[in-house]
């Protein structure tokens, strides 16, 4: 497997600029869509939450991927 220098993007950046941003999504309407509270939402956007399983499978729901994405999102990232 080839490696490389570049870090990984983080989950928060990647549900921004990847997903919140193309959508015209706000941290409120996407903590709607969840249904959690919006600090929630503002935690994961600045890499201060962790994806649980749960959080995994509601944002897989909401964005239609998988809850695997999410979860191996973050497992790269601890890399």
């Amino acid at each position: 497997m080839l490696k490389t220098a570049r870090k990984p993007v983080s989950v928060g950046k990647m549900l921004v600029t990847e997903f919140m941003e193309p959508m015209d999504l706000t941290q409120i309407a996407l903590a709607e869509a969840m249904g959690v509270p919006r600090k929630h939402v503002n935690e994961l956007c600045n890499n201060r939450r962790r994806i649980t399983a749960d959080t995994a499978l509601i944002l897989a729901r909401v964005f239609g991927n998988s809850a695997e994405f999410w979860i191996n999102l973050q497992v790269r990232q601890a890399l």
